[in-house]
């Protein structure tokens, strides 16, 4: 097994052509909600903090419902009273007024989707905000294991559908429930007799929907898995564009995209195709009753049974009518609604990862004079197959400690372990005599300078990314720790300076350039402690003159760690720490491990002689 995570796990500790660990296993989601009730419990939870706001809306939707209820009667009222008395003064009067109730039931209507907006937009927010917080505290293996692409769709994507079904699914849902009991209350009042053959089909309609809901279940769960499967292919082919075209693989990755996309589009399909048979099947069943109603209301009005009219049954079919269409919009609304549960629980599941976490009283302000020492330490990525064996290494204050060997030797989860990113599994590290478990992650990364051979720079100004060391630092500090890393000069010659923006990565900038600015971080943060992973190897050698001696400046009066692949740029370092297959098998200076003639002297000779040990 090689000795690190994934490019997500560790900020790239390894290059092109090196090792790196387990790699990144993509976890698949079972292809069904294991928890929909307990997922719709907790976006209830968000959604009641806007609870006052959502008590308005309420009575937005009962003013809207009593004025329909109102209104419908009156249409049965209009038929048996001024109709049959041709009093077309009094029908004038009401059909204003009537008028002038709809005027107000759409302005109630109005404020209420606006109210509703707001909540879905206002939870939609606090959920991204949740998720967004959390992955940033979420431990580095959970990276290995979760593509980069199906981390941004739960955060946008999934957010999004969620933010869709309580923008339209909670606005009818009130309307809709407030609706049907309003109705259902006034049909009684009107029929009792018609209101039972009413009630008789309603239950064929909702257990129809929820068994073609429960069908319908996973394919929107594994739409919702592919989706992410296919933001990740995306997000991968994007940032890899130079590799694949280098190596002619358009055909093969688009291949891949096409099966990808393939599945998205089938699952979509058939989650669609079977939601939306809920809709014409209840038309159908709800038709069905109306035809009934109508019947047995036109055999009471020829036979005069109950006092019923022709208004009243008029009446009565609006009635049945808004009484069944919210009945059905409900249940429709399982397309919406399951697709919401199923994006939610991506989301959930991800919220309540595990985050980083600090031990009970560790130390939140450390300041650390440099000594460090890992005690017999173990480590494992996977259970069962440990990557460091009772792996022993001291650095004293201002000591620069060269760590080579093979690749996959270990090297990489040491200063994995030295900057918290990991735990070991065995032995402890003592900073100053501290155990690092006994120090906050974050205040144990203050104190640690940290230049990678793959830089990364964000889309900000060159003076932002350089005080991004400490972020208190002045636009002096800024200007000072340039000059000491040697990138001022080449800085004042970019149109806007230290204000010329970077973007993508600072793809605008020469690798060199880059790697100056990544020192420049380094330099501004006045760690105690360095930690460098083979700085120069991507650079041209005219360059690397000026890189070292950048590092030099910085490596000044600080314990240095050095992981070393031309081991010419380690000579002069105070330890050499030789480690294979996850064991420190040599330590000393460059010339007593040549004099020993022992791993470190045939490797180095496979560098600069002919011997045959090949070394990454």
């Amino acid at each position: 097994m090689n000795e690190k995570g994934s490019v997500n796990a560790v900020p790239n500790f390894g290059g092109p052509g090196r090792g790196g660990g387990p790699g990144r296993i993509y976890m698949q989601p079972k292809p069904k909600i294991r928890d929909a009730r307990g997922t719709l419990k907790r976006i209830v939870g968000y959604l009641m903090k806007s609870r006052v706001v959502m008590c308005f809306a309420a009575l937005c939707a009962v003013l809207s419902t009593v004025i329909t209820i109102a209104g419908t009667r009156l249409n049965g009222y209009i038929v048996d009273t001024f109709i049959a008395d041709k009093n077309v003064r009094m029908l004038a009067a009401v059909c204003l007024c009537m008028a002038g109730m709809y005027i107000i039931s759409v302005i109630a209507v109005y404020v209420q989707n606006v109210i509703m907006i707001r909540v879905a937009q206002d939870t939609s927010k606090t959920l991204r905000r949740d998720l967004y917080n959390r992955i940033l505290r979420l431990p580095l293996k959970y990276f290995d294991t979760n593509s980069s692409g199906d981390i941004m769709s739960r955060l946008v994507n999934d957010v999004d559908n969620i933010n869709t079904a309580m923008a339209q699914t909670v606005v009818q849902l009130i309307t809709n429930i407030v609706s049907v009991t309003g109705m259902l209350i006034a049909m009684l009042l009107l029929s009792p007799v018609l209101t039972l053959v009413t009630l008789v089909t309603t239950p064929s309609v909702f257990f129809m929907t929820k068994f073609m809901a429960k069908k319908a279940q996973p394919f929107f769960v594994s739409q919702q898995r592919e989706l992410g499967k296919l933001n990740g292919h995306v997000e991968e082919m994007v940032s890899g564009q130079k590799v694949l075209r280098m190596f002619g693989r358009e055909k093969r990755v688009t291949e891949e995209f096409d099966a990808i996309n393939r599945r998205y589009a089938s699952n979509a399909i058939k989650a669609q195709c079977v939601s939306s048979v809920i809709g014409p099947i209840s038309n159908m069943i709800n038709n069905i009753g109306y035809l009934i109603v109508a019947v047995l209301g036109g055999i009471c009005v020829i036979r005069g049974f109950g006092g019923i009219t022709v208004g009243v049954v008029f009446s009565f079919l609006l009635y049945m009518k808004n009484f069944t269409n919210p009945i059905n919009q409900i249940l429709q609304l399982a397309n919406t609604l399951q697709l919401a549960i199923a994006s939610a629980e991506r989301v959930f599941e991800a919220i309540d990862e595990k985050p980083e976490t600090d031990a009970d009283g560790a130390a939140e302000t450390v300041n650390l004079g440099g000594d460090i020492q890992l005690n017999n330490i173990d480590f494992y990525y996977v259970e069962g197959k440990p990557v460091l064996h009772n792996a022993t290494i001291t650095a004293s204050p201002g000591q620069t400690i060269a760590i080579v060997g093979p690749t996959g030797a270990g090297k990489t989860t040491i200063i994995s372990l030295l900057t918290g990113f990991y735990d070991p599994g065995g032995g402890e590290i003592l900073l100053d005599g501290v155990s690092s478990a006994k120090i906050s992650r974050k205040a144990l990364r203050r104190s640690i300078s940290l230049v990678l051979q793959d830089t990364f720079l964000f889309s900000d100004t060159i003076r932002e990314n350089i005080r991004y060391g400490r972020i208190d630092a002045s636009n002096l500090d800024v200007e000072q720790a340039a000059r000491r890393a040697h990138a001022h000069e080449f800085i004042m010659q970019l149109p806007k300076g230290y204000d010329t923006i970077l973007a993508d990565n600072g793809q605008n900038l020469s690798q060199g350039q880059r790697q100056l600015l990544n020192i420049s971080r380094a330099v501004i943060s006045q760690a105690a402690v360095l930690i460098l992973d083979e700085a120069t190897s991507s650079v041209d050698t005219r360059t690397e003159v000026v890189i070292q001696e950048a590092l030099l400046e910085l490596m000044r009066g600080k314990t240095s760690f050095v992981i070393a692949h031309r081991l010419s740029t380690i000579k002069n370092a105070d330890k050499i720490v030789v480690i294979d297959g996850g064991r420190v098998i040599e330590q000393g200076t460059h010339s007593e491990l040549l004099s020993a003639d022992g791993f470190y002297a045939k490797m180095y000779a496979s560098q600069f002689g002919n011997a045959g040990i090949a070394i990454d």
